[in-house]
């Protein structure tokens, strides 16, 4: 049986399994002929402590429904990011636009040490011993899109590494 995307969406929406953070509202101005229209943007993440997270950049002309779609589309773009017990298996630097962002892995009880948006981001993969540091821009989408790069690139290197392992059998 084929369900469309309204089914899918109808399921996810269901799921209060996942801890959603609103990182940023932006209000957007449009200057047009018959005067300004203003929209605003909403960057969210969305993620279910126990590996998966995703992200989501939605605009639309209210607030809650802008923030409704960016839900939706986290939900859709959600990817699973490798998990050592209570840290990420590997250091790692990543560069997205002007945004550059280190993460270490942290010993047992140090809880994460990062701000702004790589906290977010550690929290919602639930990671709960990390050192993050942003060496960029302050921008927080770039920010956020920088780490989100990071924690792709630790779950390429494990299946690689676990492709190594598999080979070596």
């Amino acid at each position: 049986m084929v369900r469309g995307r309204e089914d899918l969406n109808f399921n996810m929406d269901n799921n209060k399994e996942y801890s959603e953070t609103v990182i940023e509202i932006k209000r957007i101005s449009k200057k047009t002929k018959g005067g300004n229209t203003i929209r605003f943007s909403a960057l969210v993440v969305v993620g279910d402590r126990k590996g998966k997270v995703g992200l989501g950049l939605a605009k639309a002309g209210d607030v809650s429904g802008a923030i409704q779609k960016s839900l939706a589309a986290a939900k859709r773009k959600m990817f699973l990011a490798p998990l050592k017990g209570t840290t990420i298996p590997y250091s790692v630097e990543e560069k997205f636009s002007a945004a550059r962002v280190l993460i270490k892995p942290a010993p047992r009880g140090s809880g994460i040490i990062a701000g702004g948006a790589i906290r977010v981001i550690l929290e919602a993969v639930g990671v709960r011993d990390a050192v993050g540091k942003i060496l960029g821009t302050k921008n927080k989408a770039s920010n956020v899109y920088a780490t989100l790069n990071a924690l792709k690139k630790l779950a390429y290197f494990d299946r690689v590494r676990k492709m190594k392992e598999d080979i070596n059998l």
